[in-house]
């Protein structure tokens, strides 16, 4: 099915016309070459003091590729908040009523925002860490190991885990409907209670850490290290929190009126 604009041109209809329409507004406010530029600096600087802590104080050697993926406790935040924008602002203008007049099925338009979001979030990821990487590399001066291979496998895994992430943030942001609501839970979840519960300590709390999105996020971006389980079952425990944010989101976006 298509739809006739109003400046006369056709634009598809269904779903491939929510994720156009869901394209445009992305790109259409300052905000998400804001967040995303924010959190290329935040991985420019957090690979260059990662490598610099290890060189000073001559850590083992490790691959390169782990400075990256560590800088993604920080940077996750850029999309994070470009995802929960994404849904928030539109309930704050009351733009979300012409969005679900447009896309009546109310599924779809959630599966469009967060197929758009992830997919910008895995592209802005693989940059992230192709640059932290570099930054990273010249930093190590010599402490650090590069294997092509490996270091390929962690950038397209930071990729995905900021895809994941953004997601989880799309599916919170549609269950509060309001950015500092959305906010306080994603900080908590993927930055406070992990750093709590390692800066207590304790293998019990070791566990509970290792079940969180960030935690499991850090087993299959990281290498060279020990974990407790496979990076295939890491990588399921954050998409299984993302199922369970996009389910609560769906549930409330169904239940109340926009």
């Amino acid at each position: 099915m298509t739809t006739t604009t109003p400046s006369g041109r056709v634009a598809p209809g269904g779903f491939a016309g929510a994720i156009a329409s869901e394209w445009t507004k992305l790109w259409s406010v300052r905000a998400a070459y804001l967040c995303l530029l924010a959190g290329l600096a935040i991985t420019g600087v957090f690979t260059y003091y990662y490598a610099s802590i290890a060189r000073i104080n001559e850590h083992p050697m490790e691959p390169v590729g782990n400075a990256a993926a560590s800088s993604a406790v920080l940077s996750q935040f850029a999309v994070v908040i470009l995802a929960t924008v994404t849904v928030t602002s539109e309930y704050a203008t009351g733009s979300v009523r012409a969005s679900l007049l447009w896309v009546p099925r109310r599924h779809r338009v959630q599966a469009a925002k967060v197929l758009v979001v992830a997919v910008v979030s895995f592209a802005v990821g693989v940059v992230y860490a192709v640059v932290g990487t570099a930054v990273a590399w010249g930093v190590f001066d010599g402490r650090a190991l590069f294997e092509a291979g490996t270091t390929l496998r962690q950038a397209l895994a930071v990729g995905l885990y900021l895809a994941l992430v953004a997601a989880l943030a799309v599916g919170t942001a549609f269950v509060t409907r309001h950015p500092a609501g959305a906010l306080s839970i994603l900080v908590t979840l993927l930055w406070a209670l992990p750093t709590v519960l390692l800066g207590v300590g304790g293998p019990e709390l070791a566990t509970v850490n290792d079940s969180l999105p960030h935690g499991a996020g850090d087993h299959f971006m990281r290498a060279g290290i020990e974990v407790p389980y496979a990076s295939a079952t890491a990588v399921l425990i954050v998409t299984a929190w993302v199922a369970v944010a996009h389910l609560a989101g769906l549930y409330v976006l169904r239940r109340r009126d926009a």
